[in-house]
């Protein structure tokens, strides 16, 4: 399963990217946001729009991670 490798909202506000002004500049629309608060993996889309805005690449910020299923 993927899941986030750090805490998406807290790098993008240390960037200077606070959700007021996300969502003011339409940057990740809040059906996204949500997914990321709750932990869901966002779209490709939004994935592209944080590690650019982040300045990173998809690895830097998910990760997989087996579960066991038994």
């Amino acid at each position: 399963m993927l899941r986030y490798k750090i805490d998406i909202l807290e790098a993008l506000k240390e960037k200077g990217y606070t959700s007021y002004k996300i969502r003011k500049d339409k940057l990740i629309g809040e059906a996204q946001l949500t997914k990321i608060r709750s932990g869901e993996i966002a779209s490709k889309e939004t994935l592209n729009t944080i590690c650019r805005l982040l300045s990173c690449q998809p690895g830097d910020i998910l990760e997989y991670v087996e579960i066991d299923n038994k």
